[in-house]
């Protein structure tokens, strides 16, 4: 994705090449909705209001203004498992921080989209040498990727990292599957064992000296996905732990 310094690009629906891009500059305002003229962006569509809504630039991301009166937008990061922002009816200047965006506009029935590149972040570079004096900042989440049960997390977020954000979760049988090229002895009761692991280790559920009732297995499930993919614990380059052999000593 090429992106100019400090510029956003729009998308338009049924783009027909980079010659069909719209570029804005820092402060630049770009409109979009079904009539011409008035609009920068036409998305001529009987469910799309006149007057639609609004991007403007700003040095490394954007804002969104939502124009309808009832209907509300949803901006998609598609390299973010399901990130998203929903902006609104008239709904003024919210900021979009995706380097990638999609959006989508509900339209009698349809859902249009459109996508927005903005330029890419910026990130404070980390000291070479120790950093402030005393002791050091214990890890939020300490999970160790040689494990297998890291693999089996792995396997539970795969679905919603292959860019299907609403994808169903796998069920422990699929999981398995999933883990034989890496793990062959790999069995039901192993990975749920790993996922009740998994629950405790990041303070989902409480110990099993704890007496309270159990979740169930796909409440677990869908939370722990739902917190790995959130605070980035499993990325798509983990994926690669489903292929590549375990180390037999890395028992969970």
């Amino acid at each position: 994705m090429a992106v100019s310094m400090h510029s956003i690009i729009v998308v338009p629906p049924d783009c027909e090449g980079p010659g069909s891009h719209l570029r804005i500059g820092p402060g630049e305002r770009l409109a979009f909705g079904r009539t011409t003229p008035g609009n920068d962006l036409v998305i001529a569509h009987d469910g799309v209001s006149r007057v639609a809504g609004e991007i403007t630039a700003h040095r490394a991301f954007w804002i969104l203004s939502n124009h309808s009166a009832h209907q509300t937008y949803v901006v998609e990061n598609p390299e973010g498992a399901g990130e998203h922002v929903k902006v609104a009816p008239g709904r003024q200047d919210a900021p979009i921080p995706f380097e990638f965006s999609r959006v989508v506009l509900p339209a009698a029935g349809d859902l249009l989209s459109f996508d927005v590149w903005a330029p890419c972040h910026g990130f404070r570079a980390r000291a070479a040498g120790p950093g402030a004096p005393g002791a050091a900042t214990a890890p939020a989440f300490a999970l160790d990727r040689t494990k297998r049960y890291f693999a089996v997390l792995a396997a539970l977020c795969e679905p919603r990292l292959r860019r299907a954000p609403h994808a169903p979760l796998p069920t422990v049988d699929e999981v398995v599957e999933r883990l034989r090229p890496s793990w062959p002895a790999a069995s039901r009761s192993a990975v749920s064992w790993n996922i009740d692991y998994l629950a405790v280790k990041l303070r989902l559920r409480p110990g099993p000296d704890t007496p309270v009732p159990g979740q169930r297995l796909n409440g677990k499930k869908e939370s722990l996905v739902s917190l790995a993919l959130r605070f980035d614990l499993v990325r798509e380059e983990d994926l690669l732990l489903l292929t590549a052999p375990v180390p037999s000593k890395a028992v969970s």
